[in-house]
């Protein structure tokens, strides 16, 4: 059964991740704990803003069109398609449990989701519209209009208010209950033979020094190709953001959450499946050659790291007045 609004999610997050920790204090990796001090009327606000194709020049992208809620939160695409088609630079992350991210996007450019929430409105290779005329679409709908003044409690609407909406609605997207999560909190049968022994050999491996915590990853920004270079494309990464010569080909650690829903991997999508990245990673990161055996269950066991989805319909947009533009998919 749906659940039809975003208070009754939070509840059911709440309910499905109040088991008393057994394991989970001393394993590298921590159960999903549900969102802390969400405002319920600013999210909700978010969650229509982050729907919404109208924030963008053609009428026709939103921010679920590269980050869709229903496919892991990302678009499952090497590389996000935006405006008049244009193929982006670069894989699309999962918005899910991005709010336990060290920063946002893969050179941690923006600081927080607020900062992150900004920029595809508008860059013009993603949805190509200015802040201007975003800010100018909804105060020509008057529900919108209401919403904001309700929410903010100012008569003038602003990027700044749009942002930290859509950030306090992405806040709630959590996926707690995995069944590796179950495990952790002591259901001791949560997880097979094979899972249990994939989780030892990703530990043995050295690979919990960059995926740990909360979300699996997230927290740290690390080199490609620590032992071996990497052969796909390689952007200069966190150095572009630093300046920094050492910081070249850096990218934040990605989350492993959902990891079985987020396909294709790596920064430029370049690894089709789960067996493909966990053997090109073992090889380029840990100077580690996993058998065909071991790398199964390494699998078997980031398989078990998918939670529960965000459940709640979509929801209802303001009705356009007269005065909204309505530009067409190939507007210019």
């Amino acid at each position: 059964m749906k659940i039809c609004t975003l208070a009754a999610s939070l509840i059911v997050i709440g309910l499905t991740t109040g088991a008393t920790a057994s394991l989970a204090n001393d394993e590298p990796i921590k159960p999903i704990q549900p969102p802390k001090s969400i405002n319920i009327g600013m999210a909700e606000l978010g969650k229509k803003l982050y729907f919404d194709p109208r924030l963008s020049k053609s009428g026709i992208m939103s921010c679920n069109s590269c980050h869709n809620l229903s496919m892991g939160g990302t678009d499952n695409i090497p590389t996000s398609v935006g405006d008049k088609w244009q193929q982006g630079p670069i894989n699309a992350p999962t918005v899910l449990n991005s709010s336990l991210n060290v920063a946002q996007f893969w050179d941690g450019r923006a600081a927080d989701l607020k900062a992150q929430a900004g920029g595809p409105i508008a860059n013009p290779g993603e949805m190509a519209f200015t802040h201007t005329l975003a800010i100018g679409v909804l105060e020509s709908i008057p529900q919108y209009v209401r919403e904001f003044k309700v929410v903010f409690g100012k008569d003038k609407l602003d990027i700044d208010q749009v942002t930290l909406a859509i950030a306090e609605f992405e806040k709630t997207l959590v996926t707690p209950n995995s069944r590796f999560d179950q495990w952790l909190l002591g259901k001791a049968d949560a997880l097979t033979a094979d899972e249990k022994a994939g989780y030892k050999l990703f530990k043995e491996s050295g690979c919990v020094a960059c995926h740990n915590g909360e979300a699996v990853g997230g927290n740290s920004f690390q080199k490609m190709g620590l032992v071996e270079p990497y052969k796909g494309n390689v952007p200069d990464g966190r150095s572009a953001v630093t300046g920094k010569d050492a910081d070249r080909f850096n990218f934040k650690v990605p989350t492993l959450r959902n990891v079985e829903m987020t396909y294709p991997y790596f920064h430029d999508g370049a690894a089709n499946t789960l067996t493909e990245a966990v053997d090109v990673m073992g090889r380029i990161q840990l100077g580690k050659k996993f058998t065909k055996d071991e790398n199964a269950k390494v699998v078997a066991f980031l398989k078990t790291l998918t939670g529960d989805q965000p459940q709640f319909l979509l929801p209802i947009l303001p009705p356009s007045s007269d005065k909204t533009p309505r530009p067409t998919p190939f507007s210019k």
